[in-house]
């Protein structure tokens, strides 16, 4: 890794538009889609396992925050997270509207088709709540924690970085959203056992997914020629701003 080129214009990426695009369409589907249904899957050894199917595919969202932090830096990854946060919000906010508009008696399929939807999409304002809060902590928690490591290993052993950076991402998440949605509906010892399996689980995810963590992050270092240390990056998560904060490595 060469030293930075900090004179250089910041021009444009051909990827980075896509990842984020993927990393939202990900959040949106994992947290619309997702936790509507609750599977029970019997695997030897180990017996039933109860999750919600959401769990399968939402940490695919901490993997674009992998690859975001590593390949362009936190700066950049900022702006993916604040894309998604804004829309969840958006999401959250359109399906509170939507259930709550009359359903026109002239259409006999809204008999069927209001009750289905709320059931589906009428989470609590405590769930909504939680789900955005927990997202946004989680997120900024795997992102800092995957650039600060990569300073201090210099941009080696990847995989301790996209490893150790779901650790406290996903546990931080877990830790937020189950509490703030589920304390006085479920017990303590309910919530703590579904915490530690969710947060396990998604753990999982990530471990299985390195192979291909590693695959996506060569291939967009080679083609868009840039591979950044978040040396003089500003951390503040409320900052939109990318100047001074990326760096092009040769």
């Amino acid at each position: 890794m060469h030293s930075p080129d900090r004179t250089a214009p910041l021009r444009g990426f051909r990827y980075y538009d896509l990842l984020v695009g993927g990393m939202v369409a990900v959040l949106l589907c994992s947290n619309l889609i997702g936790p509507a249904k609750v599977c029970t899957v019997t695997l030897p050894v180990v017996g039933a396992l109860t999750f919600g199917a959401g769990n399968l595919f939402f940490p695919i969202g901490y993997i674009f925050g992998d690859v975001l932090t590593e390949v362009y830096g936190y700066a950049r990854a900022r702006r993916a997270i604040w894309a998604g946060f804004g829309a969840m919000l958006f999401a959250t906010f359109m399906t509170q509207v939507i259930l709550r508009m009359p359903a026109s008696p002239a259409e006999p399929f809204n008999a069927q088709l209001q009750p289905a939807l709320e059931v589906v999409f009428g989470g609590t304002w405590r769930i909504a709540a939680a789900s955005l809060l927990a997202y946004w902590i989680g997120d900024f928690a795997n992102s800092f924690v995957m650039a600060k490591m990569k300073l201090v290993t210099r941009g080696r052993w990847l995989w301790t970085r996209t490893i150790g950076s779901t650790l406290v991402g996903q546990g931080v998440d877990s830790l937020t959203f189950y509490p703030i949605a589920f304390i006085g509906i479920w017990e303590g010892q309910t919530i703590a056992k579904v915490i530690a399996f969710n947060w396990l689980m998604k753990v999982t995810v990530e471990v299985v997914f390195t192979p291909l963590t590693y695959a996506v992050v060569g291939f967009l270092k080679r083609h868009e020629g840039v591979d950044t240390l978040d040396e003089d990056t500003h951390f503040n998560p409320f900052s939109l701003k990318d100047e001074g904060e990326l760096r092009r490595y040769g």
